[in-house]
């Protein structure tokens, strides 16, 4: 149970991280992002030149497919009956570049659309549907609790314990994670904006939206056999891409009257509109080090006309850290060149 407990507790912090805030809410002692992400740094440790959390991770390529239906709640070009070129990165949350993929088991989509009126659409998503925390006490706490016991180079479950057991706001993530089996690939899975956003249409209506990647290839279950290779996850998309290329339907999904969009933790009803905007297609791969995603700040906050970020905190907190994180890997390439910054891995931010 300890263990199990420790494995659901790192995967949290390890998430938790990728979606770290900062704001000035806490007083008299500021909660500032680089007070945040020196705290993950102290929990995952420095590896110059890489981002912060999701470190391990590789670029792709593509193109979506709009078929025009998004248009009916949102202005935003990228929706307009056409193909909008995209770049991204699949990742896994962690600090450790060379993290085994079997090592936690979300995964993890961010997409940058180039739209031809020159405006961009950047989005970072998780394989989780909702978020640990909401608040930025929360999400400190979880943090500090999550940090390694000198020990056992380990998070301590004691402390996740009577963290979990003090923020019962954590249970639907825990949930999740406790039950969906990781996938057995990065091309079978599908992928949540988690946070809601504000899409206005060309008549100025405006609705509240949450939006998934869903993929046209059937979920399946990670095989134990296969995560002997500390590379599955990247090799096996490298395989598969070798067949042709992999799918996805973008799902807006709009809320109704009263749904919450302040708080990541709680999902929508079922029941929602939703409404298939269209379809992503990701043609190739290649390792970060010399991919196009090699040097994107996946801000979510870079967003085209149309899309607005809604009253959840986390929005505006994430493109705080983010660009910490951002400023920090490139003045370390900066001081240390590329060659040295990547000699042992090959991986970059």
């Amino acid at each position: 149970m300890p263990c199990r407990l420790a494995a659901i507790g790192a995967a949290v912090a390890a998430l938790a991280a990728g979606f770290a805030w900062t704001a000035g809410w806490l007083t008299p002692k500021r909660l500032t992002a680089p007070r945040i992400v020196n705290q993950f740094e102290a929990n995952g440790g420095v590896h110059p030149g890489f981002r912060r959390n999701h470190a391990k991770g590789l670029c792709v390529s593509g193109y979506f497919d709009s078929n025009g239906n998004g248009a009916a709640i949102s202005k935003a070009e990228v929706f307009a009956v056409g193909r909008t070129p995209v770049v991204g990165r699949f990742a896994i949350p962690g600090s450790n570049p060379s993290a085994p993929d079997a090592s936690i088991p979300i995964r993890s989509m961010a997409l940058l659309f180039s739209l031809a009126n020159g405006q961009q659409w950047r989005t970072g998503m998780n394989s989780t549907p909702v978020f640990a925390v909401h608040t930025p006490e929360q999400f400190y706490a979880q943090l500090q609790a999550a940090a390694p016991d000198p020990a056992t180079g380990k998070p301590n479950p004691a402390k996740l314990k009577a963290f979990f057991a003090s923020h019962p706001e954590t249970k639907p993530l825990r949930d999740w994670l406790a039950s969906h089996q990781p996938s057995s690939s990065l091309a079978n899975e599908a992928y949540y904006s988690i946070n809601a956003f504000r899409f206005t249409n060309a008549a100025g209506d405006t609705h509240a939206v949450r939006w998934s990647v869903v993929p046209e290839l059937p979920y399946a279950s990670v095989d134990p056999q296969a995560t002997r290779d500390p590379d599955f996850l990247q090799n096996e998309l490298d395989h598969r891409l070798q067949q042709g290329d992999v799918r996805w339907h973008l799902i807006l999904t709009v809320a109704a009257p009263g749904d919450v969009t302040n708080d990541a933790t709680i999902a929508w009803p079922s029941g929602r509109q939703q409404i298939d905007a269209g379809t992503l297609v990701i043609q190739r791969a290649t390792p970060q080090a010399e991919g196009v995603c090699r040097d994107v700040n996946f801000d979510p906050t870079i967003l085209p006309d149309g899309i607005a970020p809604s009253d959840d905190p986390l929005l505006a907190a994430r493109s705080a850290a983010y660009s910490v994180s951002y400023n920090r890997r490139e003045r370390e390439e900066a001081a240390h060149g590329v060659a040295t910054v990547h000699s042992s891995t090959g991986n970059h931010p």
